[in-house]
């Protein structure tokens, strides 16, 4: 809230200094525009990336931490069907066995 209200007065400044470029008789309009965007715009903007930048990196920590939960749930997940599967090789085709046929092939006599 506090860095709004700096914002926001520097602006204002820099509005005001502009028109005074713009309206004197020796200033030009040029002259009144490089004022703002130099005296306003710019070092307000600096002034806002690098406060901004505690709260960038708190975002991306824990966007961070979120990804790695995710993963682990995911592992942990995957460990207890991979459990699962092996716990089921009674079933058949369901082991890491080769399946045996049910009836054995029938030749013929030579």
């Amino acid at each position: 809230m506090f860095i709004h209200l700096i914002v926001i007065g520097w602006l204002y400044v820099a509005v005001m200094m502009a028109v005074a470029e713009a309206t004197n008789t020796t200033g030009t309009v040029l002259g009144a525009i490089f004022t703002f965007l130099l005296y306003g715009l710019a070092p307000v903007a600096l002034v806002v990336y690098l406060m901004g930048t505690p709260g960038r990196r708190r975002a991306m920590r824990q966007r961070e931490a979120e990804a790695q939960e995710a993963a682990r749930l995911a592992a942990a997940a995957a460990a207890d069907a991979a459990a699962a599967a092996k716990n089921d090789s009674a079933l058949p085709d369901q082991g890491s066995e080769a399946p045996a046929d049910a009836v054995p092939p029938v030749r013929k006599e030579p």
